[in-house]
């Protein structure tokens, strides 16, 4: 091999090992890529969305989260109620946080059954024995509050869980017939 050839070579692997390099470290502690499973967060998130979840983010209530699952060994994602300190209740499908009813346009209201009411009645005293959402801790609850596994089940998450923020959704592209 020539010289020259070598050296190009050579350059072209620095290159792609550095480049791999950057990936490795961004997906470790930057950012990652998230497939969504299950239909807890309709209509937010669909089964399948593919997700971005930004591992630097300050979180904040009602931030959407990916979590490792405290009752399982894999991935959640749901939506942060409750903060550190936080007084959580539900009353006539209505949410209070600290005392001040907050509205919940993006839980799923449409229902197979037709209920009057989507998420049922609580206090976070009656869900976990806690009057306040502890430091290090947080509730959150799916946007389908129908079919979604939650803190109202599991109780309250770790913080040391979360892996990030959800921040950005590839949208799949629509397959279009060609006209004839």
């Amino acid at each position: 091999m020539q010289e020259s050839t070598k050296k190009e070579v050579y350059s072209w692997i620095k290159s792609i090992v550095f480049a791999a390099f950057i990936v490795i470290v961004c997906r470790l502690f930057i950012f990652t890529p998230v497939t969504v499973q299950g239909v807890s967060m309709e209509p937010t998130f669909e089964d399948n969305n593919r997700i971005v979840v930004s591992k630097t983010s300050k979180l904040d209530r009602f931030d959407t989260i990916v979590f490792k699952a405290p009752d399982a060994d894999k991935q959640y994602i749901k939506r942060i109620i409750g903060l550190p300190g936080d007084r959580i209740e539900m009353q006539d499908d209505v949410l209070y946080v600290n005392g001040t009813p907050y509205e919940e346009t993006y839980v799923k209201r449409k229902n197979d059954f037709d209920l009057p009411r989507i998420t049922g009645d609580f206090t976070l005293q009656e869900l976990t024995g806690k009057t306040t959402v502890p430091k290090g801790y947080l509730f959150v609850l799916g946007d389908n509050r129908l079919k979604s596994s939650d803190s109202r089940e599991y109780g309250l998450i770790s913080t040391d869980s979360v892996i990030g923020e959800v921040k950005f959704r590839f949208y799949p592209l629509q397959k279009t017939g060609v006209p004839k």
